[in-house]
């Protein structure tokens, strides 16, 4: 297993995955104007049949409103309501852990900047320290083990439990909330059996969400590990970059997801206009498209397994049913529905289903996944790279 500061509340898999496709402020704007901003999304709208949530906004905030009126948690009461629901992907959230998703939305996060996983032997080891954050300045390197935070042993906790130590995320009533910049942290560690601790400061930290490389050929490698602010742009950036005849091999592996806009801008660098995807809201279908002037000519691989989810396969769906490339990997997890956020009484937000996407050719993928054109688990890069130079993507 693995983890990162960017992972949030170990309470379920479940609320930590419905923000992977939220659209975020760029939702609540269209719902309020029936469309969608910015000149690469153009709406349409067609007579559908009803596609609602599967529990009305109005109902949660009664229920948190009465339970606050009682002096219990209102929080509580709505996420009793929604879990009864039926929504899969329906949660709620408190007003700190929605702040926190927005704020990684945006690209950055507060913590000391450090990923890590759980070993074969039980181990938390450290995978990766972010050049310039605290962790990195303290002289912490991959392949150390954190042993306690603040005093207390993370031997037999989760690792997202474990980040979130990091983070400063409360632990029960009456815990102090720590996590903002500035607050510390104090972390032991062993490396090849020198123990030693390190006090460190919570710092606003940027999120690596594009990192790009060549491949044996000059084919260039362009890994999205999400799709926060600014995303998109990085790709395009990468694509135009690239040397002249190279291929492209779009990682999406893993990829959670993050703002459909940065998928949609993502995608307009391989296509030249034309549908990304459809959506419905309510009962009211409408569509993202590209904007125009993309590279369509370059040879390109979409790499994906069963972490890519939600705008990550609207992406992976749009560029596989246009013809633009050729995916590679297993079927992708099969996140494609849509929720909104409503304000409850507390401060806290409910996320609520509201509708579903489908991909360019008519395919839902919510429950389904997206079928790669070929099916790999085995050494899936080194398949692709096959596939890529079949495709003429040397320089």
């Amino acid at each position: 297993m693995s983890g990162s500061e960017l992972h949030h509340s170990p309470r379920a898999f479940r609320r930590g995955a419905t923000l992977t496709f939220v659209f975020a402020s760029v939702l609540a704007t269209a719902a309020a104007t029936n469309s969608l901003p910015g000149e690469a999304h153009r709406t349409r709208h067609a007579a559908t049949r009803s596609v609602a949530s599967t529990v009305d906004a109005a109902l949660v905030a009664k229920a948190a409103a009465e339970a606050m009126a009682d002096g219990k948690s209102g929080t509580e009461a709505a996420e009793e309501v929604v879990s009864r629901s039926g929504d899969r992907w329906g949660a709620v959230y408190d007003k700190g852990e929605y702040e926190e998703f927005e704020q990684a939305l945006d690209g950055t996060y507060t913590g000391v900047g450090l990923w890590a996983r759980r070993t074969a032997e039980g181990l938390v080891e450290v995978t990766r320290v972010q050049p310039g954050g605290p962790a990195a300045r303290a002289g912490v390197r991959a392949g150390d083990t954190v042993t306690d935070i603040d005093g207390s042993s993370v031997a037999k906790r989760p690792v997202t439990e474990v980040m979130g130590m990091l983070r400063g995320d409360s632990r029960g009533p009456g815990a102090p909330a720590g996590g903002a910049a500035g607050s510390s942290v104090t972390v032991s560690l062993d490396r090849a059996g020198h123990h030693w601790t390190e006090h460190l400061r919570r710092a606003e930290l940027s999120t690596e969400s594009v990192t790009v490389g060549t491949l044996t050929g000059g084919a260039r490698l362009i890994k999205v590990d999400s799709f926060t602010k600014g995303t998109g742009e990085r790709v395009k950036e990468a694509v135009r970059s690239a040397p002249k005849g190279a291929g492209v091999l779009l990682d999406l592996r893993g990829n959670g997801g993050g703002l459909v806009a940065e998928a949609v801008t993502a995608a307009s660098a391989f296509l030249d206009g034309g549908l990304v995807a459809t959506y419905d809201i309510k009962g009211e279908q409408r569509a993202l498209y590209a904007s125009g002037g993309g590279d369509t000519g370059r040879p390109l691989v979409v790499l994906v397994d069963s972490g890519t989810m939600s705008a990550a396969e609207l992406l992976t769906g749009a560029l596989q049913d246009r013809g633009r490339a050729v995916t590679v990997g297993a079927r992708t997890f099969g996140k494609g529905s849509v929720q909104m956020p409503s304000k409850l009484p507390d401060g806290s937000v409910a996320e609520l289903t509201v509708g579903h996407y489908r991909t360019p050719s008519g395919h839902a993928v919510d429950g389904r996944g997206i079928t790669p054109d070929v099916a790999v688990t085995d050494r899936a890069q080194q398949r692709a790279e096959t596939v890529l130079s079949g495709l003429g993507g040397t320089a």
